[in-house]
């Protein structure tokens, strides 16, 4: 790739082209072994003479920058490796982020190769159907296929997805209910921004999903944890002055409960007397192994306060980054313009390739491939828990999702997590979920990531390290 060169300085044209040069192979813009245009043509881009890129390319070549190879052209020098230094922008700046933006940290913590990996949230991407999803992108990516989307998404997926979030999760939605986002945190962010002003106080379970609360804060909004029971969220425990509610009513996450259905009307009854916006992510509802189907709050809500999100990560590959938002109509227009203004629209290839994924029926197929797959690990686990795998665990009931916890007594959760780290072993402590108060010492144990053969293994070592 050619470096950006100026040639503003025209009493100076050789020493101008010279450091630039220079400073472009010792920051790494230039690359060892990249070849450099030839001297005939850089002259005719900068409108000098061609001996004037003659003696800088022999003056760099000289100083050990640059090597020539007859016949071949000009090179960057293997040897010419950038200062690291060189590769960052001024140190010092007048500029701060907003306050907010003040001890955030991502989460977790980046990801570690370990050979049996416990961690919760990841479904298996060897389950995924690649040739059928390649034939579909290779369809979309002709020529002349896509032009620029529509910031809510392309008409025919929100079609598909309002039919399929009505088949397999009971939502009730037309097409022009749904935004196409990349994901959940993106359809958190536009519920921010359409809904809620900073300073606003948003009520999230605790324990709860880490990355929410990090973009609520981001926000400028004040997030306050409300505990969790047998039941789900405790409705009594909910501050008077909340705007909003964030929750996970059909698995919570991370200790898997669904919410009753008492609790459910009362949360929506609470919120119609207050005028509170219900924010329900349901990211795994197709995942569920054995009980009655849960009822999501948005099929419940007679008032059109609730705003359902959903996620395709679970079921496909996270990487593909791709999610939806069901509102109500009056909030169409506000979400399809925040959609426009912060990201104009998604990838329409990628859309229009899940739109026919969807009504193929292919989604449906690899759903209950993987479900079957899961839900012999779900088992395999619980079993293995439950049955004098050790005393210090107490396997928290659950039958839906990619993940199981367990309260821990004894050693804290986190020296657990180390001590099984050292063994090979990843999981996640129910500690990284606190928001307010100290959650139950205790463990997360995802099987979407590891085989079925691994977990026998896995167990066995982590039995070795809780003694």
């Amino acid at each position: 790739m050619d470096p950006h060169i100026t040639l503003d300085d025209r009493r100076d044209l050789t020493g101008s082209l010279y450091r630039q040069l220079r400073d472009a192979v010792l920051d790494g813009r230039l690359r060892a072994g990249e070849a450099l245009p030839a001297t005939r043509e850089l002259a005719r881009r900068l409108s000098v003479s061609r001996g004037t890129v003659s003696v800088v390319y022999d003056r760099l070549a000289a100083e050990g920058y640059l090597t020539a190879r007859v016949g071949a052209g000009t090179f960057v020098r293997e040897s010419a490796a950038p200062s690291p230094s060189r590769r960052h922008a001024p140190a010092a700046s007048p500029l701060r982020p907003r306050p907010a933006w003040t001890g955030l940290r991502a989460w977790p913590d980046g990801y570690r190769d370990v050979p049996y990996d416990l961690r919760a949230g990841l479904p298996d991407t060897r389950l995924f159907p690649y040739e059928a999803w390649r034939r579909l992108m290779a369809a979309e990516l002709r020529p002349g296929t896509h032009d620029v989307g529509d910031p809510a998404g392309l008409p025919v997926l929100r079609e598909a997805i309002a039919r399929h979030a009505g088949v397999s999760r009971s939502v009730r939605a037309s097409a022009s209910d749904v935004i196409v986002t990349s994901g959940i945190q993106q359809a958190l962010d536009l519920v921010g921004r359409v809904l809620l002003e900073p300073g606003a106080r948003v009520a999230v379970e605790d324990p709860g999903y880490p990355p929410a609360h990090l973009l609520f804060r981001s926000q400028g909004l004040r997030v306050t944890g409300v505990p969790v029971d047998a039941e789900g969220l405790r409705v009594d425990a909910l501050p008077d002055d909340a705007r909003a509610v964030y929750l996970t009513p059909s698995h919570q996450f991370p200790l898997g409960m669904p919410m009753s259905l008492p609790r459910r009307r009362a949360l929506l009854d609470w919120a119609r007397r207050r005028d509170v916006v219900v924010i329900e992510d349901d990211y795994d509802t197709e995942y569920r192994y054995g009980g009655r189907p849960i009822e999501p709050l948005q099929s419940l809500d007679e008032d059109g306060r609730v705003l359902y999100l959903g996620t395709f990560s679970k079921l496909m590959r996270p990487v593909l980054r791709l999610g939806f938002l069901v509102a109500p109509p009056a909030l169409h227009e506000a979400f399809r313009m925040a959609r426009y203004v912060t990201s104009w629209h998604g990838d329409p290839p990628v859309q229009a390739a899940l739109a026919r994924f969807i009504d193929e029926g292919l989604l449906a197929r690899h759903v209950r491939r993987s479900r079957r797959v899961y839900q012999e690990r779900h088992e395999l686990i619980a079993e293995s828990l439950g049955t004098g795998f050790t005393d210090r665990l107490s396997l928290v009931p659950s039958a839906a999702g990619l993940h199981l916890s367990a309260t821990l007594s004894g050693p804290s959760d986190l020296q657990t997590v180390r001590a099984a780290e050292a063994e090979g072993v990843a999981l996640f402590p129910l500690s990284d979920f606190a928001v307010t108060e100290p959650p139950p010492n205790g463990l997360v144990f995802g099987y979407g990531a590891i085989s079925t053969e691994d977990i026998p293994e896995a167990l066995t070592r982590l039995r070795r390290v809780l003694g």
